[in-house]
């Protein structure tokens, strides 16, 4: 930059205005600036500017998997989800920095913190962290997680209505004719057990007794959950419908039943949740809750941006919507 200011016979803080595009450098003589740099091949150190500004412009995207750690980022929910941030984030001219932090111990929060990566972060799911979560936003403002809303919880949350989500799509079961109903899913984690509850409520209002043969606790991986449906196939529990706490285990699901000879949706009926691309195009084409994640990224990056000011903003719940498809008898 000092070479620059030389040849232009300007200081260099003149350069470094001109350079960011200031209105204080007059057009001309930015102009003249910008093609001696040009000429001459010079880039701005990012990093130097970035360490002046005590800014990365960076946001980080972190996935915590305490829960599941067979789990992949390529996870179709992952994919979709992340990507939609990553569209909002560089619209914004920020970087992404993506995480996966696979059995999370004490303290990996903070480290992540105090790593000064990143000027704030995304977490995607709560996992089994509702608790690190808690403590770390008592301190750190630019914070936002996608999950479900909780009593007592400290930091800024995204997320769909899972228990009116999931209770219309099992109402709209039982008004299919369907009165054994499975709960694939493992209700500990956060918003799953949400959905739970949502499931539990739709068969109270039915004058349906709960069963617990019927609940299968089914992972978010293909082959776990496959395996789990089939171990509910030959205990011989009498089911005539499933909702699935996500359309990857609505999926495997849906192979499960159908190595074992049971038709989708005759013999037994299907919906999931989340609605990813995949889920219009299977065959039955899946029913499913629909998780508006387009909206929910936009809210996500608006909320961080506006905490990254020092607003501290409220979280947000967004409606589910059931969309009826083939697998449970459109």
């Amino acid at each position: 930059m000092t070479d620059i200011a030389r040849l232009a016979g300007v200081s260099v803080s003149t350069v470094s205005r001109a350079l960011s595009g200031s209105s204080l450098v007059p057009e001309a003589k930015r102009e003249e600036i910008l093609a001696l740099a040009n000429e001459h091949g010079y880039v701005i150190n990012e990093q130097a500017r970035n360490l002046r500004l005590k800014k990365t412009r960076t946001i980080g995207v972190v996935i915590p998997l305490g829960h599941e750690v067979g789990q992949l980022i390529s996870d179709p929910f992952f994919i979709e989800l992340f990507g939609r941030l990553a569209d909002e984030i560089t619209a914004r001219d920020y970087t992404v920095l993506l995480s996966k932090v696979a059995k999370p111990e004490p303290g990996w929060l903070d480290r992540l913190i105090q790593s000064r990566k990143a000027d704030g972060l995304i977490v995607i799911g709560q996992s089994d962290q509702h608790a690190a979560l808690n403590e770390v936003a008592r301190d750190y403002l630019p914070l936002v997680v996608w999950g479900a809303h909780l009593p007592s919880q400290t930091y800024c949350s995204v997320g769909s209505d899972n228990i009116g989500g999931a209770r219309v799509a099992v109402e709209h079961l039982i008004r299919k004719g369907r009165r054994h109903i499975a709960f694939l899913g493992v209700p500990l984690l956060p918003e799953v057990g949400l959905r739970y509850e949502g499931y539990r409520r739709a068969l109270t209002a039915a004058g349906i007794t709960e069963d617990p043969a019927l609940m299968a606790p089914a992972h978010f991986t293909v082959d776990t959950a496959y395996d789990t449906v089939r171990s509910l196939i030959e205990s011989k529990t009498r089911f005539d419908a499933i909702f699935a706490v996500s359309d990857v285990i609505a999926i495997a699901a849906i192979k499960a039943l159908n190595a074992a000879g049971l038709r989708v949706p005759e013999d037994v009926a299907v919906v999931g949740f989340d609605d990813i691309n995949i889920a219009a195009y299977v065959s039955p084409t899946l029913s499913t809750v629909r998780q508006d994640l387009a909206r929910g990224a936009k809210v996500m990056i608006d909320l961080l941006f506006r905490r990254m000011e020092g607003e501290d903003t409220p979280s947000a719940t967004m409606a589910a919507e059931l969309v009826v498809r083939q697998s449970s008898g459109a």
